[in-house]
This record gives structure tokens, sequence and C-alpha cells, in this order.
């Protein structure tokens, strides 16, 4: 009794795969399979690591120019008889909430919309009224590699961001103007309220929407411009874990009061986040299919094998050799392929991720460029990250599939009958 896998049946095995094919050795279907399985599975890993980069640049990118929570209030009807959500204790309110486990920072925010204006350039964009020293603490927006100017000058005037500097022409030392609808009210209906800003900083955020639409103003300034004296339109705060700030929220609420709403950075893009790891799993399992297709191919090319070396199987099986000595020789046959073509479709897969950069800068130049649009996808450039766990889910589904289908030619090889593999030789 042989133990399985002994040298002589992975010796058999190697032979039949190193056959010519006028020797009854490996088909096209063989190669075709090869081919197929090394595709797949780089088509799988290059999904892959393009859905891990996309969303972990789509998140860095949240984290890292907004708030992980933003603490409103309820409104309140005020002496004029209006609807009054601004935040008056700020200044107690951002106190308590620095004092909550977990939280890094917290500081208060003026938020508008004006029309920005640059000689004959025009705007609309929202402008995020904050101190100093908090926006230094933003690292998507603070990045010395990606800004422009000096943004120690922030307190001496305005910062802007990439996609408004463009549009409006403005480099830094220009002076824009924002323009307010709601300005002080006169005898003759109300003025618009117009103030004239340096820009001393351009940031990039790495996401076009923010680029495209946000300023930042020094607090005092907005509090001034948007007639916010002595108050604060919302709290933001920054977590140590903002992956898991859900479980924060209400420590967060009892922190900031009765009046107090909370909105986390998963409540403005949950939904987002929600429809793209649906897509991950769609795309996952359709890539599985086509898997699964090039795996099939290794049925075929093995059926042909077994049906080629059926005079061989017959003078071994005579020999003594047992059912299962000739099911593990064609079992590796097979199984050989879908291990070489996943070797294969890993290398490529992890190259493609590894140099996304160049590869897309060729396709996007073969294309005759504007390939990929900021405006429609929210970030500048296709994305992709090589994880660990994305390459072992692709080794693991490929060879799995791989070793599954082999069985089946496999079985039939070690059941046939001896007597009529000869009957006719």
């Amino acid at each position: 009794m042989t133990a399985p896998f002994a040298p002589f049946e992975w010796m058999i095995a190697w032979r039949y795969l190193r056959a010519r094919r006028a020797e009854g050795g490996v088909s096209v279907m063989t190669w075709i399979s090869l081919i197929g399985i090394t595709l797949a599975v780089f088509a799988l890993i290059a999904t892959l690591a393009v859905r891990s980069g996309f969303r972990a640049e789509f998140v860095d990118t949240i984290l890292g120019a907004n708030a992980h929570v933003t603490i409103y209030q309820t409104g309140v009807v005020n002496e004029a008889g209006q609807i009054d959500r601004t935040i008056g204790d700020f200044e107690a309110m951002a106190a308590r909430l620095r004092a909550v486990a977990g939280v890094t920072r917290a500081a208060p925010l003026i938020k508008g919309q004006v029309m920005a204006n640059l000689r004959n350039r025009n705007a609309g964009v929202e402008v995020f009224g904050l101190r100093a020293e908090n926006l230094a603490e933003l690292p998507r927006i603070a990045d010395p590699e990606t800004g422009q100017g000096d943004i120690a000058r922030f307190d001496q005037g305005i910062a802007i961001g990439a996609g408004v500097a463009r549009e409006l022409g403005a480099v830094v030392g220009d002076r824009i103007k924002l323009i307010s609808p709601n300005g002080v009210k006169t005898a003759f209906g109300t003025s618009p309220r117009v103030n004239a800003y340096e820009v001393v900083y351009i940031f990039s955020a790495g996401r076009y929407d923010i680029d495209r639409t946000r300023v930042y103003l020094p607090f005092a300034e907005a509090q001034n411009f948007f007639a916010r004296d002595g108050v604060a339109d919302e709290i933001e705060v920054m977590v140590e874990a903002p992956e898991a700030v859900a479980a924060m929220t209400g420590a967060l609420m009892r922190a900031a009061g009765e009046r107090a709403l909370v909105w986390t950075w998963q409540d403005a893009s949950g939904g987002f986040l929600r429809a793209l790891e649906v897509e991950d799993n769609v795309m996952f399992i359709i890539l599985s299919i086509l898997v699964l297709i090039a795996a099939m191919n290794i049925v075929s090319g093995l059926i042909m094998l077994v049906k080629n070396k059926g005079r061989d199987i017959g003078i071994l099986r005579t020999m003594g050799l047992t059912e299962g000595s000739v099911l593990r020789i064609f079992f590796i046959c097979g199984a050989f392929t879908g291990l070489l073509g996943t070797f294969f479709g890993v290398v490529l897969g992890s190259l493609f991720a590894i140099y996304i950069d160049p590869v897309f800068g060729f396709v996007n130049m073969m294309m005759g460029g504007g390939t990929w649009d900021p405006a429609i996808r929210g970030i500048y450039q296709l994305p992709a990250r090589l994880e660990p766990g994305d390459v072992l889910s692709a080794v693991f589904l490929s060879l799995g599939l791989s070793f599954v289908v082999t069985i089946f030619p496999a079985r039939r090889a070690a059941r046939m009958n001896p007597v009529e593999a000869l009957r006719y030789e």
C-alpha cells in the first residue's frame, strides 16, 4: 500500500504534462484554461484592489477635510419671531465635548453660502468660519505638499480650494470678494454684504466637490460677516477612532445638552458607503463566476488527456496501480494548471495594483485624455490598494474551484476498466 501522492505519481503526472500533443499530452484546451484562470484571477485582484483603494481614498478625504461629528441645536423662536438654531454657549459646549473620552478636538464653526467674485468671474462657494489652530489640524487641508501659500497667515486673509481658485482664476495674493445676499437692512431693502479678502492659502483636499466649493474664513471674521456676533452655527468634533464613532453618539449628546443634534460622518456618507459595499459584493460574485468558467476549461482539457491516455491507464492498472493512484495522477495534472494560472494571475494583479498610475496614464493617453472625470467620480485619480486579505480571497477561490472541478475527470480516469481500455489497442 503506497502513501498518497507518492513520488512516482508526481513523476507520471509531470510526464503527461510535458508530453507533446502528438504523444497524447497537454491539449490546447489546457493552455486555454491556464490563460483563462490567469486572466480571471488578475481581474479579480485588480478589481478588489481598486475597490479597496477607492473606499480608502473616499473615507480618507472625508475624515481629512471634514468633522467626524457635527453638533447642531434644535431651533428656538427668538424675540423677532424667527427660528434661531445658533449656539450661544459654544465655548462651554466645546469644552464639555473635549472632555468626552475619545474626542481629540471640538471647535466652533460658522457656515454660510455666498458668491465669490474676482474681476469678471463668479463662483458659488460655501464658507467655513474656523479658527487658525483648528484649520491647521485638518490633515487634508493643512498639507504643505498639496497646498500653496502660507497657512500661518490664515488670520490675515482667506483660504480657498484649488477648484475655487481655478474657477475664479485666483492665485495667492489676489483679493477676492465675498458677496452675501443676507446683508444690512436699510430703508430701501436689504443691501448685500460685500467684503474683500486676500487669498493667503490654496488647498487641495483630494475631493473635487470640496475643492470646488469650499472656502475657509477666520472664525471672528466669519462671525462679523454673517452677523453671528457671540454665537456659532455648529461644533465640529474630531475623535480618535472615526470608524467607531457611532458608539460615541450617546456620550456626545449628553455632553452637548438637551437641544443637541448629532450628525456623524457615517450618517452623511453612510448611503454611499453601503451602496459601495453592495457593489463590492456583486462584483466579487460576478468575477467569481468568471474564475469558475475559467476553471471549467480544466475539465475539458483533462477529459481529452484521459481519452488520449486510455491505453496508458489500462497498462498501469494491469501492473497493479490502484484507482486512487490513477485519480491522484490526473488530479495533479489538473490542479497544476489551476496552481500555475493562480500564480500568474496573482503576479499580474499585484503588479497592476502597484503600478496603477503609469498603467492608467498609458490608458488615458491611448484614449486621448479625459478618461477620468473628477467632477463625476469625486476624486482626481483611480486609486488602488493591495490588501493581503483580498489577495488571499482570490487565491483560495481560484485554487478551491480548480481543485474541485479537477476531481470529476480524475475519477473518470480512475474508474476506467483496464480490459476495455486495452481491448482495441
